[in-house]
C-alpha cells in the first residue's frame, strides 16, 4: 500500500511539473507573440488616434475658414 501511495505521489508532482512547463511555455508564446505584432504594427506606419484626431481638428478648422472667406469674397463681389 505504502508504494502504490508512492507512485500516485510521484505521478502528482510529475503533473505539477508539466503543468508549471505549460503555463511557462503559454507566456512565453504569448509574449513572443506580442512582441511580433508591435513590430508588424510599426512596420506598417500607422498613426496613434492623437494624430488623427489633432488632424481632424485641423481639417475642420481649415474648412471653418474656407467657409468664411468664401462667405467674404462673395460679399465683396456682390458689391
Amino acid at each position: 500500500m505504502q508504494a502504490r501511495g508512492k507512485i500516485f505521489d510521484d505521478i502528482s508532482q510529475l503533473m505539477t511539473n508539466a503543468m508549471g512547463v505549460a503555463q511557462g511555455a503559454r507566456e512565453e508564446a504569448e509574449t513572443a507573440m506580442k512582441s511580433m505584432m508591435d513590430r508588424w504594427l510599426a512596420d506598417r506606419d500607422f498613426v496613434t488616434r492623437e494624430e488623427f484626431d489633432a488632424v481632424r481638428a485641423m481639417a475642420q478648422k481649415a474648412r471653418e475658414e474656407n467657409e468664411a472667406l468664401k462667405a467674404r469674397l462673395d460679399a465683396l463681389d456682390a458689391k
